[in-house]
């Protein structure tokens, strides 16, 4: 990448953008696991036909899967936010250099800036082949 950003201060109104962003996210997957404990917790688990029990185990563990994913993206998003309070929120955790506002807005959890990412990825790439 030829073009290297310097860190900049967010200004106040980037901060409450981002800010109002992951905070909204965080309250979206917070009542999407209320929801999936209420569902389970309120279950008919009287099958008289194998086939419905069978439905209802796959459903079931697809639904914890997508669960443990956005229990880890709880995480991320609580982590974006301590960033963000502490000032180092645009900040790439490997190069130091600027992750970009576009980049931010569209993955707001992120860690890396594109050139990091990208070499994250071709690094992945070449480890699975």
């Amino acid at each position: 990448m030829e073009f290297n950003e310097k860190i900049q201060d967010l200004s106040p109104e980037e901060y409450d953008y981002f800010k109002e962003k992951l905070e909204g996210q965080l309250k979206e997957l917070m009542v999407e696991s209320g929801d999936t404990m209420h569902e389970m917790q309120d279950a008919d688990l009287e099958f008289p036909d194998p086939a419905d029990r069978a439905t209802y185990e796959f459903e079931r563990n697809t639904t914890l899967r997508i669960r443990d994913r956005e229990r880890k993206l709880t995480k991320k998003v609580r982590q974006a936010i301590e960033r963000l309070d502490k000032g180092a929120y645009n900040e790439c955790e490997e190069c130091g250099d600027a992750i970009g506002k576009k980049r931010l807005d569209a993955r707001p959890v992120t860690t890396l800036c594109i050139a990091c990412k990208e070499v994250q990825e071709q690094q992945e790439h070449i480890r699975h082949n």
